[in-house]
């Protein structure tokens, strides 16, 4: 039998905070989901032999605060429908990560010319796990190229979404005499 009582909610993001000998995860209303402890070397614990080291401690709080992400249902293709600057004529919205932009831009806009798919930035910058800048379309299917091509996140409102990849999706034109690119080896 389920309780009547209302379930809690705990909402994303989940910031890791850092103490002296532990590693705190907070939802977004602050309060602590996890604390994961590590030992400072300076014998505070004393049984050191079963302690955690502070860059592995780090990284399970990292992981933990990366569970809303894995968690959240997998949405399709959909207009992002909210946001600081969205459009009803330009429904379709993909976010780049900045520094994947700023390495590749000659590419990304000739690759789109060529492709005759436009796209114009928002202006919106969105912080998470980096800086992504938001890039509008009118079109769906030109919005699922760049997206597809560049390995862009999908956004509805001003979340990240994962679609799966459609199984028919053209692929687009590829450039001639231009130093081939793999967005995979470009983000470090």
């Amino acid at each position: 039998m389920e309780s009547s009582a209302p379930k809690r909610r705990f909402p994303p993001p989940w910031p890791v905070e850092k103490t002296d000998s532990s590693f705190i995860v907070r939802d977004a209303n602050g309060i602590a989901l996890a604390v994961v402890h590590y030992w400072d070397g300076l014998g505070r614990w004393t049984f050191a032999s079963k302690h955690l080291t502070e860059n592995e401690a780090r990284r399970i709080a990292k992981a933990i605060a990366r569970l809303p992400e894995f968690l959240m249902q997998r949405h399709g293709f959909y207009a992002r429908g909210g946001g600081d600057r969205w459009k009803p004529g330009r429904p379709y919205h993909v976010a780049l990560e900045d520094s994947y932009i700023r390495a590749h831009w000659d590419e990304i806009d000739a690759l789109c010319k060529l492709n005759s798919i436009p796209f114009n930035a928002t202006g919106e910058k969105i912080r998470n796990g980096g800086l992504w800048c938001v890039y509008e379309f009118t079109w769906q299917l030109d919005a699922i190229q760049f997206w597809d091509r560049f390995e862009g996140r999908w956004l509805h409102k001003s979340e990240f979404h994962y679609p799966e990849r459609p199984k028919d999706l053209p692929p687009m034109k590829p450039l001639k005499n231009w130093p081939k690119f793999d967005p995979r080896k470009a983000r470090g």
